[in-house]
């Protein structure tokens, strides 16, 4: 069992900001900067990639991960070409379909969910699906998340850039069916940046996110 000491307050500020499918369903009150507490905010430092190929292929036991025919998450690029950034793209998807996942079962401790992510990033996944099942809602739609650049910082740690089109995804009420519907805007796009690093078994999981609504470089 995976431990969270972050406190409780920086915890419900690091779930804001995983909006990953629900946009602005709910309240309209999206943020301009949801950043998860201790992210860091500077620019990302490129360094030349130590990890090797047989490395980034380290493979784990990893969790099937099924998502309702109504719940689409598209993500671009897949590939890169190079192993290691291939490795971090995939679990990074892994993360965001677990997420989902969760939410779909309203279960905040969800293994699938628990498998991707570690320290601050698995108390703002749990925190975030939990929002969801306080209120009885899930998710719906199409999600699409593009650009995903990776920089490799070491053998074990990288940070990944990626846009989310959240234009088409929206929450929906579980008792009544009620899709929360939000006619798309500017803030329907989010830029996020994400660290990860490879554990043990050589899965990149997640350790720390920020998001930011309505970037430039994010909208159609």
């Amino acid at each position: 069992m995976k431990r969270r000491s972050l406190p409780v307050a920086a915890a419900l500020v690091a779930s804001a900001a995983l909006l990953l499918t629900a946009c602005g369903g709910d309240d309209g009150g999206s943020k301009d900067n949801d950043k998860i507490a201790g992210a860091d905010t500077g620019s990302e430092t490129s360094a030349s990639p130590t990890a090797s190929a047989s490395d980034s292929a380290a493979s784990a036991d990893r969790p099937k991960i099924e998502l309702p025919s109504d719940v689409t998450l598209t993500f671009t690029p897949e590939q890169t070409g190079d192993a290691v950034k291939d490795a971090v793209l995939k679990d990074n998807a892994d993360m965001i379909r677990a997420l989902n996942a969760a939410i779909v079962a309203q279960n905040p401790r969800l293994a699938a969910l628990e498998f991707y992510t570690e320290g601050e990033g698995a108390v703002a996944a749990e925190k975030w699906v939990k929002a969801f099942t306080d209120v009885g809602w899930t998710v719906t739609g199409t999600v699409r998340y593009f650009d995903r650049q990776v920089t490799v910082s070491s053998k074990d740690s990288a940070s990944l850039s990626y846009c989310g089109d959240e234009s088409k995804g929206f929450s929906k009420v579980i008792k009544t069916k009620e899709v929360k519907k939000t006619a798309p805007n500017k803030d329907s796009y989010v830029a996020y940046g994400v660290q990860v690093q490879k554990n043990k078994a050589g899965v990149w999981e997640l350790v720390k996110i920020q998001s930011t609504r309505g970037v430039d470089r994010c909208q159609p």
